[in-house]
């Protein structure tokens, strides 16, 4: 009966590392698609132009974050 009891556990902790990588890989192919987005703005020349305020985004949130579509002001506007 133990043995039992310890192949589900062993399952289930299978399973749960499955769901972790699919997870991961899933937010690894969301965050290639933002930057290969981000340089489709560039070839278009609108990289760093907010998408709500038309002005430029600031440099220092395009190095955190390089495929920001939006100011750190509409980005707040929008979180109200």
């Amino acid at each position: 009966m133990d043995e039992g009891r310890y192949m589900t556990m062993e399952d289930g902790s299978v399973s749960m590392e499955r769901e972790q990588l699919s997870q991961l890989a899933s937010r690894q192919i969301t965050f290639i698609d933002h930057l290969e987005k981000a340089l489709m703005r560039v070839e278009n020349k609108t990289y760093g132009i907010c998408r709500v305020t038309g002005n430029l985004i600031d440099k220092a949130r395009l190095r955190a974050v390089p495929h920001a579509t939006l100011s750190i002001e509409a980005k707040s506007m929008m979180n109200k």
